[in-house]
């Protein structure tokens, strides 16, 4: 059957093609432009200014960047990110990937044991602070109890310990985030075709030789997706610091986020805050929009 040929006159504009779907994304679109763009480029702008109390169109140049990189405060904080991130995003992936395939051996009762997995994700960081903040207490938590059994000079504090604080922290945001890598590996894993397996198998390859050489090179854009949102959630990372520590002891864990927000709303600093959260916005850009290039490279080379 020959279709013909409609005139370029009496086909619809490009503009015009499924129009109910692009004025029902309407609100989103204005909604991104106005809320996350504006606002964004809105901070960019009063971070070149003196604002105090109330945003000012007061320019100073680059005074707050210079501030800001010479505070001891702001300083330790980036260092805190950095030590945090890398242990968190490099364990979260190992924790991750190891229980995503002990839970790949179908083994029984599956459901429950993945629900267990994931409840921890899904509490907000505050409750997690709290928990945490219980177990980690000298007084009735985990030294308390150790000392009950029998070994009296057992001592570990590491809320109040400013070598010891950032372990502290790692343990409560592994306990909460591994469980959400562990589902979407798991996910990945099952994606795997089971001829691959079979032919391992045949060919003699020791299981932990399969994963290393096809299994995790195939499982790439897996990883991907996981390293940025691990990422971003280590950027942002705010919540937990305020429940567990309060930045405590001393300055010991104060993380980025905190700075911002002290800046802002404590201190009456909005251009010190605009400047630290513009920091924290090229952070998050340096990690995202690569990731984003590289998956459009893909999509028009594949």
């Amino acid at each position: 059957m020959i279709v013909p040929d409609i005139p370029r006159r009496d086909r619809p504009s490009r503009l015009l093609r499924n129009w109910p779907a692009k004025l029902a994304a309407t609100p989103m679109i204005l909604t991104a432009l106005v809320v996350f763009i504006g606002c964004s480029v809105w901070t960019v702008v009063h971070s070149f200014t003196s604002s105090r109390l109330l945003p000012r169109l007061d320019f100073v140049g680059l005074a707050q960047y210079e501030r800001l990189w010479n505070t001891p405060r702001w300083l330790v904080s980036v260092e805190n990110l950095a030590i945090y991130g890398i242990a968190a995003l490099i364990l979260t992936l190992v924790i991750g990937f190891l229980l995503a395939v002990l839970l790949d051996q179908k083994i029984r009762f599956e459901d429950g044991f993945r629900t267990i997995i994931l409840f921890p994700y899904a509490l907000s960081f505050i409750v997690t602070g709290l928990v945490w903040q219980w177990i980690l207490n000298p007084d009735f938590g985990l030294q308390h109890i150790i000392r009950d059994l029998g070994w009296t000079g057992f001592t570990f504090d590491p809320l109040n310990n400013p070598d010891l604080v950032l372990l502290a922290l790692l343990a409560a945001g592994l306990w909460q985030g591994a469980g959400l890598t562990t589902v979407i590996l798991l996910a990945g894993l099952r994606g795997i075709d089971d001829d691959i397996w079979k032919a391992a198998r045949v060919d003699g390859i020791p299981a932990w030789n399969t994963y290393l050489r096809v299994v995790i090179p195939m499982m790439r854009p897996v990883f991907a997706t996981c390293i940025v949102l691990i990422s971003a959630g280590i950027i942002k990372l705010y919540d937990l610091v305020v429940a567990l520590t309060n930045g405590g002891p001393g300055i010991a864990s104060e993380v980025p986020a905190k700075y911002v927000y002290d800046y802002m709303f404590a201190n009456q600093n909005l251009g010190q805050g605009f400047a630290a959260s513009t920091m924290m916005l090229a952070t998050v850009l340096a990690i995202i929009i690569p990731f984003a290039l590289l998956r459009l490279g893909r999509k028009r080379h594949a």
